[in-house]
């Protein structure tokens, strides 16, 4: 779990989150069955935050109003398989931040092999009145934790 600081172009810090690979997580093919992936990606996401120093978000529901960040959009490029035993390192850092959105990357590690790339637009979401939630801008307060 490490963290490096902020690069000149205004993106965020890079954490790296760890996960390992169960026998559970693999097909009868014993490569890794790729939803496992999102699911860590999913969690890598939320590591982020934590390593930046952003409550959980039960507590941002309560100050900010923030519920968590759902995923609007993904892009992935799978390079190589991984199998039953092996160490992803799963980089993340914000590449973009937007008005209501931002871009979340991810690159999976195994050793020095690169095992996929992922491209995510997240967004800060709070309840509506009424049911389901909506877009809200950027709290200031989280982007200068990820990025300073």
């Amino acid at each position: 779990m490490n963290s490096t600081p902020s690069s000149p172009d205004g993106s965020s810090k890079e954490v790296v989150y760890t996960a390992r690979v169960e026998f559970g997580d693999c097909d009868p093919a014993g490569i890794v069955w790729f939803p496992n992936f999102f699911r860590w990606i999913d969690a890598a996401s939320r590591h982020f935050f934590a390593e930046c120093g952003v409550p959980r978000w039960e507590e941002t529901a309560q100050t900010l109003g923030v519920i968590g960040t759902p995923l609007v959009d993904t892009h992935t490029r799978f390079v190589k398989a991984a199998s039953y035993g092996d160490t992803l390192h799963i980089a993340v850092r914000i590449t973009e931040w937007r008005d209501k959105s931002f871009v979340q990357t991810y690159r999976v590690t195994r050793g020095d092999d690169l095992i996929l790339e992922c491209e995510e637009v997240r967004i800060f979401a709070v309840k509506r009145e009424g049911g389901g939630i909506r877009a809200v801008p950027i709290p200031p307060t989280i982007r200068a934790l990820c990025t300073g």
